[in-house]
């Protein structure tokens, strides 16, 4: 039986139960304080009561400090994840216990944060902590009574997949602008269609020219990926033979110069609206243009789904009028 007290303007109730302990809570008026009282002893009866007593006491500030303590720690991406995290916890829903965090706080977050110019995919990866807190705190903290609010919302639209195809003369014009080594790193992402980070954290090891293959031990994606070689590939490996550096590295540019150089040369030759990144755009389209199947393309590039395959695939219309004369 439920029991109720009058203090300091507020009503607390008190459910105790065999089996349950006591579970207390405080409400405005009397009337939300038996109706939850009610609901509670009824869902104690049916066996389906769960206690949302951690997250009714732990706050948002505290929930993201175990979070990147315990989970973002980990992540390859913790630096960029470690900052989103100190943006939440100076958001006034950072004092709000857990429990009280509802779909509309996390729809009024989307909106004005899209309002003030935000990226719709800067959005969604701030929502995405949020989303995958709500989701541990459910499953490992003991919080399973609490409802994760991001699933109750639109998230934004991801942005479309950019279309930038590199030009003939565009490459000629890049090249001539770029360093021999940086010319080389270009020309190898054009026929490898490897991330930029893949390509700077290439060492000998992995490389087996015998085989013509690379081998990248962990990518973006936590798995491992076996990178083959075009005879153009090969080749610029061979080149790079004889500058071979004492910690085992393939190249010795750093890994932010790389954009630098690249973005710096392009201002040079003039081109605009291109980055480093599209070279894997253009690359994998060029593998569906020599006769690639999706299957094969996929095996090369890494993509997981056929949509984010799509992403990076950009063939042109003139081509495709070409193969069907």
């Amino acid at each position: 039986m439920a029991t109720f007290r009058k203090r300091s303007g507020s009503w607390q109730a008190l459910v105790k139960k065999k089996g349950f302990g006591q579970i207390a809570r405080t409400f405005d008026t009397k009337a939300a304080a038996e109706a939850w009282a009610k609901i509670t002893e009824s869902e104690m009866v049916r066996g389906i009561f769960v206690s949302k007593k951690e997250a009714e006491i732990t706050t948002l500030s505290e929930a993201l400090d175990r979070y990147e303590r315990e989970v973002s720690s980990s992540k390859k991406g913790h630096r960029r994840e470690k900052t989103r995290i100190s943006l939440w916890k100076n958001h006034p829903l950072a004092k709000r216990v857990l429990a009280s965090i509802r779909g509309n706080d996390m729809a009024t977050y989307r909106d004005d944060r899209l309002k003030a110019g935000y990226s719709a995919n800067t959005v969604r990866l701030e929502l995405a902590i949020i989303s995958h807190l709500f989701e541990i705190a459910r499953k490992e903290w003991g919080m399973e009574g609490l409802t994760n609010p991001v699933k109750a919302i639109r998230m934004p639209s991801p942005p479309a997949g950019r279309d930038r195809r590199l030009g003939p003369e565009e490459l000629e014009k890049l090249l001539e602008c770029l360093s021999e080594e940086m010319g080389q790193l270009v020309r190898f992402a054009l026929e490898t269609a490897m991330r930029r980070g893949e390509i700077w954290g290439m060492t000998w090891e992995m490389v087996d020219l015998k085989k013509r293959t690379v081998t990248l031990p962990e990518t973006k994606n936590g798995q491992k990926r076996i990178v083959p070689l075009s005879s153009v590939a090969v080749t610029i490996l061979k080149e790079r033979l004889n500058t071979q550096r004492i910690d085992g590295k393939v190249w010795d540019i750093g890994l932010d110069a790389i954009s630098q150089d690249f973005s710096r040369a392009c201002r040079m030759a003039g081109i605009s609206g291109l980055h480093f990144h599209d070279l894997r755009h253009e690359a994998t389209s060029r593998l569906f243009e020599k006769g690639f199947d999706t299957m094969e393309v996929s095996t090369i590039t890494g993509h997981k789904t056929l949509q984010m395959l799509k992403r990076y695939t950009h063939l042109r219309a003139e081509d495709l009028a070409e193969r069907m004369k």
